[in-house]
């Protein structure tokens, strides 16, 4: 295919969430708090982390990790869908969008292995508690966190290379309030049957490969809780898988519906809300889950609100 024949795209217009003016100044505030909230959340589970001795504990470390990539993933789609909420021409650069579509995969795969270390982690914590600090070493944890961004990059270094070798000629509205992948394909102007097929088997190898290992390994735990003699006991080992279970049923319960569903399925207004709620509104909840239900998490805030006041007086 003569490529010169094609008009280079040099930016792309995001229709958004809602065309209607009143409801997008409605909807300004609303974002803006979520993720004024989700940088505050997220940014106190790493300083507590990081300063409290009770918190130095591999879940912790996952967490922390966790926390890190959420905050720089609502940041690569938030500011610019907030600017355009109160924009006329709600546009994004063509660097901008492949900058923001490489961020999201890469931050979206890594999110992925860093789930399947913490529920590794629960599982050596219930299923051999005597061998957990043998096996859960720090040297594990960091070769595990190092290997979930690695996995992640390499994803969205593949994909984003794709992206670049295709045309795009027009048109260039995007329905959606960032860059998506599948959107950003759709305005391909050449056959995209590769990217597609690369999108599906990637996506099952990031998003499918460690969600089943999730479920593997959550057979193995339940079943080790049933085998606890006292309600008590297993109430008591269960709450400590109970924030990861939430997490993961949150992030992949919207991922999984809109990378892996039969493009004959696909409603643009339900994508895109299943997209909202996994880029934006689940890194919000994340640190409300696992502070809310942590124990150890409030306890380490409490300790460090005493020493600060203790420390002034």
């Amino acid at each position: 295919m003569n490529l010169s024949k094609y008009t280079t795209v040099e930016e792309f217009i995001l229709l958004g969430l809602a065309s209607q003016k009143n409801i997008q100044i409605v909807l300004f505030p609303v974002f803006l708090s979520c993720y004024i909230i989700s940088l505050i959340g997220n940014i106190i589970i790493i300083i507590l982390s990081r300063i409290s001795s009770r918190l130095h504990t591999p879940m912790y470390f996952f967490l922390s990790n966790l926390s890190f990539l959420d905050i720089w993933y609502t940041s690569s789609i938030v500011p610019n869908m907030l600017i355009n909420f109160l924009s006329m021409r709600k546009s994004i650069s063509f660097n901008g969008c492949v900058t923001q579509m490489f961020i999201h995969l890469w931050l979206g795969g890594v999110e992925c292995y860093i789930l399947l270390s913490m529920a590794y982690d629960r599982y050596v914590a219930i299923c051999s508690p005597l061998h957990y600090t043998t096996i859960m070493h720090p040297i594990l944890c960091i070769e595990m966190a190092i290997g979930s961004w690695v996995a992640g990059i390499i994803n969205s270094i593949v994909h984003t290379i794709l992206v670049l070798q295709l045309p795009f000629c027009g048109p260039n509205v995007i329905n959606n309030f960032f860059c998506e992948i599948p959107s950003v394909l759709e305005l391909a102007c050449a056959d995209i049957s590769l990217n597609k097929t690369v999108l599906f088997f990637l996506a099952m190898l990031m998003v499918m490969v460690p969600f089943f290992l999730i479920l593997i390994t959550y057979g193995y735990i339940i079943s080790s809780i049933l085998k606890i003699s006292t309600t008590v006991g297993q109430r008591k080992a269960f709450s400590t898988c109970a924030s990861h279970i939430i997490v993961v049923s949150l992030f992949y319960g919207a991922g999984v519906f809109v990378y892996l569903r039969p493009g004959s399925t696909h409603v643009e207004g339900q994508d895109k809300m299943a997209t909202l709620f996994y880029s934006v509104i689940t890194p919000m909840l994340n640190p409300l889950i696992y502070t809310l239900r942590n124990k150890d998490v409030i306890g380490a805030f409490v300790d460090i609100t005493k020493k600060t006041f203790v420390s002034d007086k």
